[in-house]
């Protein structure tokens, strides 16, 4: 699939996946499908649900590093900053050196193009917070997190999943 498709697919996800209501209950249950997966298939990853103002959810699974919260904290900021998820960043910016163009005025040590951030939106409010993954390839970190959306939310995966490919 080329750069432009997968853009137009996230796009869609972005668009799709909203919330008609996000509390701390939802993201418990959402962190904790992302937990379940990752120990049913030994994924070495960290989860963090967090609206803009507080942290709502945090799980690290065996082989996650101490790396991951920093990147997954970076993955965050970048949400936060342009309100889309940060696969997207990464192939719409196509840098990978991982860092922002000097004029954005990003520092790399607060901010990185790095898939596995996803916006959460909800409607009529619109992005509140992220949900962020951690430990993977990006293409596959923002898949687990897409994949936990469309479960929580009924979406049927197959029409909103990007393809696997090799990184």
């Amino acid at each position: 699939m080329a750069v432009a498709d997968d853009i137009a697919l996230i796009k869609r996800q972005e668009e799709v996946l909203v919330f008609a209501a996000f509390d701390e209950a939802v993201a418990f249950k959402i962190g904790s499908a992302i937990r379940d997966r990752a120990l049913a298939e030994n994924l070495p990853v960290i989860v963090e649900i967090r609206t803009f103002d507080r942290p709502l959810f945090y799980a690290a699974m065996p082989g996650s590093n101490a790396s991951n919260p920093d990147w997954a904290r970076r993955k965050i900021n970048v949400v936060k900053r342009f309100l889309r998820s940060t696969y997207r960043m990464v192939l719409e910016q196509q840098r990978p050196d991982r860092t922002f163009k000097v004029g954005e005025g990003l520092d790399i040590s607060d901010y990185v193009l790095a898939g596995g951030g996803f916006p959460v939106t909800v409607k009529g409010a619109g992005v509140i917070g992220v949900i962020a993954v951690s430990g993977l390839p990006e293409r596959q970190d923002h898949g687990v997190v897409v994949d936990a959306l469309c479960d929580h939310l009924g979406v049927e995966r197959r029409g909103l999943a990007l393809p696997l490919e090799a990184e």
